[in-house]
């Protein structure tokens, strides 16, 4: 469901240039002072805030509270506009969040070039299937989804991806590919993914590397946060030396690692890691 359906309005422009930008606390800011005849506070289930409208010249402009607090300033804005209270479920108004800004992606950033080796849909269906089995419905993030092969496994084998990177591009690429989802994909930094994202039960990191020394501590900020947001975590690499670093982060972190060799893929995903919570 897009947002200017939720809002019930013809067009909304969200203030956050980007969906990165929604844990900004200055955009709530903005809002108390913002002009307007008319304004929607979109509240959840719960009777929280979920975002605040103001019509002016024509136009809606939107402040989104899905990652930040709002502030009684911008709420008593609304008031003062004597505006109307619409209600919808957070997770439908997240879904819409992510719609937006991964359509304004989609029409901004140009693809980058194609990166998919296409023997590697079937073999990673083999290994997450083999893993953990089918699903009926349940929500498994995709940890720098890059162009989305693993978010497109996910959703044949009955899953419902979250997908997150940090490249624009190669997140227009997964879009125009259909391989992501714009209601299902975020562009934000994944070493600090837990500001944007609930933990989830199950979460995979496809083809996380080159683990060099140069990167590695990069590398271990990822794979830490990936382990902090999930119960049941699979991750595949391409070095063996890369596999054993992984398995000492979630030890680390109270996880319980198994490695396993994938002789299926000599290179993207030879070496799968199964992390449980201890």
């Amino acid at each position: 469901m897009r947002a200017t359906e939720i809002l019930g309005v013809e067009a909304v422009r969200f203030i956050e240039p980007s969906f990165a930008d929604l844990t900004d606390n200055h955009f709530t800011t903005m809002l108390a002072s913002f002009p307007g005849d008319q304004a929607r506070l979109l509240i959840d289930e719960q009777e929280d805030p979920l975002a605040v409208a103001f019509h002016n010249d024509g136009e809606w402009d939107v402040g989104t509270f899905l990652c930040r607090k709002p502030s009684a300033a911008a709420i008593e804005r609304f008031e003062e506009v004597n505006g109307e209270i619409y209600q919808e479920e957070r997770t439908i108004w997240a879904a819409a969040v992510r719609e937006y800004y991964s359509l304004q992606i989609a029409h901004e950033i140009r693809p980058s070039a194609e990166d998919l080796n296409p023997a590697r849909k079937a073999i990673l269906e083999e290994v997450i299937s083999g893993t953990w089995g089918r699903s009926t419905g349940g929500t498994c993030l995709d940890f720098c989804c890059g162009s989305g092969v693993g978010s497109q496994v996910l959703r044949t084998l009955g899953y419902a991806p979250l997908s997150c990177d940090n490249d624009a591009s190669l997140i227009s690429l997964g879009i125009s590919t259909k391989r992501l989802m714009p209601e299902e994909t975020m562009c934000i930094d994944a070493t600090i993914a837990s500001e944007y994202l609930d933990p989830v039960q199950k979460g995979i990191g496809i083809m996380m590397g080159d683990i060099n020394p140069f990167m590695q501590d990069l590398w271990q900020q990822l794979v830490s946060e990936l382990f902090a947001l999930t119960d049941e975590t699979l991750i595949t690499v391409g070095k063996q030396a890369e596999a054993d670093l992984i398995r000492s982060w979630g030890e680390a972190m109270e996880r319980t690692v198994e490695v396993q060799e994938n002789p299926q893929d000599p290179t993207y995903d030879r070496w799968v890691c199964i992390a449980q919570r201890e």
